[in-house]
């Protein structure tokens, strides 16, 4: 009996300042079919994920609009919850850092990193507003860029979009009174990251085969760069109280909290499922395997903040094994941004399409190794030629035509050996690549199987068989079914739709990652299409979307 495995899923929290974008799906979607998929093999599977509902831009976006962070935050987190269930999503738990739980156990573990010695006070000078008598963060500053002379944030230029640090921005004067800028020292905590550098190296050297290209290159970077200390508190007053006398004023940084809430949600799943968080993830626990999944923006918190906090915890919990980390996502070969106005968001593409065209797409064009171009072109085109062309086809080919000869009804016959044993090794082959991260090739290997069962249909001709051989005819057929039976479960991970639509055809058991066995005759339930082909006249209405 194969031992199941115990599977850490965290896919990355996105930011509740607005809605979710075709990056974020195409980053975050890996993650969903690692579940579907593990689930599936009988795996014992932990799935989270959760908004990310703290710091500045919330704060800015609520002052503009005249009102709480929170109801900004609520409002976008009920948003993604949405737009995950509607594209077929299912974690465990999905939750926010607005949590209660999840504050408290962030506050709990803050203290646990300053008792093992890795959060440490230090005073720092931090620009002041000596009329609105605050210290500023550096989205409440603006100035000028000092690379093109733009105007600026404190930690952007709104023109040049370089990346500054807000003591390199030049004239530099409060956002909401516009009173220069005074340095004052400020008492902050800040987080020992230099004493993991060591740690961080065997990491990568150890697990950097099961990490993306990119993933690797990023950490390897930021260690030959040499690591520094980070803040670990802010001045804010929206976000996770910090658990120290004397920083009533602060908030914890959302770059320590929010990574913490993979831990905090994976622990309110295990509590629910009955199961030890503690030794679940624990580095000595051998049936576990962990993977995180995320954009590439997001890789140096998952390949060198995230695995010393875990360290710094001294709970002896798995650093990651697999790092699934996606390019970038550009619309018309440009970079999108809210500030250009060119994103397509995850929910225009569901007005247009259904949520196994959009996942079938993102599976077989996503960003694995470099960026991508999206556009609503190529994702009919996708859909018109490999799902409507070569699934759809060799479905309804099958099943219409014992439909209408024969009422649905399916004769038992004898399966072809060869088929048999291509289908055996094809679920070891789709599943390999699935647990790699590779899901380009696991959705080709699926196409190369499909096509394997048209071309098998067409070389036995069952149009003439039927007429002068009835027995061979059966045999085709039943092989046939027994393909589609098979292919249902293939498919499952990344089309969840259509594999329940043949699965309820052709009344069979519930998905699971194993070969689906047919015996007896059978009978076609409710016959319809599984898609239906997109034509020019939609075409063209959903490429002027873009043009908004």
């Amino acid at each position: 009996m194969i031992q199941k495995r115990d599977i850490f899923i965290g896919g990355a929290w996105p930011y509740a300042n607005y809605f979710l974008h075709v990056g974020h799906l195409a980053a975050l979607l890996p993650g969903d079919i690692l579940a579907k998929y593990f689930r599936g093999n009988g795996d014992n599977v932990i799935y989270v994920s959760g908004s990310d509902c703290h710091g500045t831009p919330i704060t800015e976006r609520a002052k503009k609009e005249g009102v709480s962070p929170q109801k900004i935050a609520t409002y976008y987190h009920q948003e993604f919850k949405k737009t995950f269930d509607n594209l077929g999503f299912e974690y465990d738990l999905y939750s926010n850092t607005m949590d209660n739980f999840h504050q408290s156990y962030v506050q709990d573990n803050f203290k646990k990193l300053i008792e093992n010695g890795y959060i440490y006070a230090k005073e720092v000078p931090q620009d002041y507003c000596e009329t609105c008598e605050t210290f500023l963060s550096d989205r409440e500053i603006v100035g000028t860029c000092p690379i093109c002379g733009g105007k600026s944030t404190g930690d952007q230029c709104e023109v040049c979009n370089a990346s500054l640090d807000s003591s390199e921005v030049l004239d530099k004067h409060c956002k909401t009174c516009g009173t220069n800028c005074v340095t004052k020292n400020n008492n902050h905590l800040y987080f020992a990251l230099s004493k993991f550098t060591s740690v961080l190296q065997e990491l990568i050297n150890k697990n950097g085969e099961h990490w993306r290209k990119n993933a690797v290159g990023e950490a390897q970077k930021f260690l030959n760069l040499g690591l520094i200390d980070r803040a670990a508190t802010r001045q804010l007053n929206w976000g996770v109280e910090v658990p120290v006398e004397g920083y009533d004023d602060k908030r914890i940084y959302v770059w320590i909290e929010a990574v913490l809430g993979y831990l905090s949600a994976g622990t309110q799943v295990a509590n629910e499922k009955n199961i030890n968080f503690d030794e679940f993830l624990s580095d000595s626990n051998e049936k576990l395997i962990t993977y995180y999944v995320h954009g590439k923006d997001n890789i140096p918190f998952h390949t060198t903040i995230f695995p010393a906090l875990l360290t710094g915890l001294n709970k002896g919990y798995r650093l990651p094994d697999y790092i699934i980390s996606s390019a970038y996502v550009n619309l018309n070969n440009e970079k999108m941004s809210k500030s250009k106005g060119n994103l397509i968001t995850a929910n225009e593409l569901l007005e247009y399409f259904d949520k196994d065209t959009i996942r079938f797409y993102f599976a077989f064009n996503g960003p694995e190794v470099d960026d991508i171009n999206c556009s609503y072109e190529e994702i009919v085109q996708c859909h018109n030629k490999f799902l409507v062309g070569m699934l759809g086809n060799f479905v309804n080919r099958n099943l219409s035509f014992i439909c209408k000869k024969f009422e649905g009804k399916i004769t038992e016959g004898i399966i072809d050996s060869n088929i048999v044993n291509t289908t055996s090794k094809i679920y070891k082959l789709v599943g390999s690549h699935i647990e790699a991260g590779e899901f380009r090739k696991a959705v080709i290997s699926i196409l190369d199987y499909i096509s394997l069962g048209n071309k098998y249909y067409d070389s036995q001709q069952p149009w003439n068989q039927v007429k002068n051989d009835i027995n061979a005819f059966n045999n085709t057929t039943y092989t046939c079914v027994y393909m589609m039976a098979n292919i249902a479960n293939l498919i499952a991970p990344i089309l969840p739709d259509a594999s329940k639509k043949i699965k309820d055809m052709l009344d069979l058991s519930e998905f699971k990652w194993e070969e689906e066995k047919i015996s007896g005759d059978m009978q076609v339930n409710n016959l319809s299409l599984l898609y239906e082909r997109i034509d020019d006249k939609n075409n063209s209405e959903v490429s002027h979307v873009k043009h908004k």
